[in-house]
């Protein structure tokens, strides 16, 4: 804005000196005086509460805490901008991500949470992160029912209910957006090398569980060993690498059962016995087999 000063209305050369001078010339001066000062404290107030600062204005107790409030910023570069981290600690039951707290929020889970976002941005273009550190596969997360736009490509994520489970402990890292306050929200993993269909394998040991975390499972050695339940969408391939005993999966949510556990038969003999299974529906079914009998 211009300014209303107006260093143009003092006589800087009145009072002449060695001469009666007219009083009204004072007057005029102190009057002019008063009225820029008037303008210069309204103007320098209104520049401490409205300014963007970097850092606190000395003796106006104006703190450089810069709300913008609504206000546009356009044609400018930024670089080393960071975001406020906000950390919500272990949680149990549930947890609410605040969008005025912070864009970028951590917690980790002491059970199966229900996460929900408040005061989302009315209009425009909003997005937060939320970074999750499982603590335990057992523990389930459910997101709003907004949650609807990009979730169909997160392993583990149900459609239906906006549950999320895990194959394994980590952290996992989602990204959210929304561009109509809330009504719908729009999900992105971030580290989508934790989901299970990675290429990793492992060989299996007689009398341990499978793991969950990994794609496929070979077997050296006879014996005995467990799978778990899955989630949604998740691959699991076993084979038999050498010529052995017999090894023998137990399979919890078998889909070739009507309920309950199933079990897959690798004969041993045969080198190059093989299936694959994929979990649906909250079972585990064959989608291709080489040689195994299924029981």
């Amino acid at each position: 804005m211009t300014s209303q000063i107006n260093p143009n209305n003092i006589n800087g050369a009145y009072p002449v000196a060695g001469q009666d001078n007219n009083s009204q010339g004072f007057r005029t001066n102190f009057t002019n005086t008063i009225t820029n000062f008037e303008y210069a404290a309204q103007e320098i107030t209104a520049l401490q509460n409205n300014t963007v600062l970097s850092a606190s204005l000395t003796n106006s107790g104006q703190a450089a805490n810069n709300d913008l409030n609504q206000s546009t910023l356009f044609n400018g570069i930024s670089y080393q901008m960071t975001q406020r981290l906000v950390p919500l600690g272990t949680i149990t039951t549930s947890a609410t991500v605040d969008y005025t707290a912070g864009s970028y929020f951590t917690l980790t889970t002491g059970g199966s949470i229900a996460v929900s976002f408040s005061n989302l941005p009315a209009s425009n273009f909003g997005s937060w992160t939320v970074e999750i550190a499982v603590a335990n596969t057992a523990h389930q997360i459910t997101f709003p029912a907004s949650v609807t736009l990009n979730d169909q490509g997160i392993t583990g994520w149900n459609s239906s209910t906006n549950i999320v489970t895990f194959a394994a402990t980590g952290t996992y890292v989602f990204q959210f957006s929304t561009t109509n306050g809330g009504t719908n929200v729009t999900v992105n993993q971030l580290n989508q090398s934790l989901q299970p269909f990675n290429a990793s394998s492992e060989s299996v040991v007689s009398g341990s569980p499978t793991s969950l975390s990994l794609t496929t499972g070979y077997f050296t050695t006879s014996g005995t060993t467990t799978l778990a339940a899955g989630v949604s969408g998740q691959i699991k391939t076993f084979m038999q690498t050498a010529s052995v005993a017999t090894m023998v999966v137990t399979v919890t949510n078998a889909g070739w059962k009507a309920s309950g556990t199933g079990t897959i038969t690798f004969p041993g003999t045969t080198i190059g016995s093989a299936c694959t299974l994929q979990y649906v529906n909250s079972k585990w079914y064959c989608i291709g087999n080489n040689g195994c009998t299924f029981g």
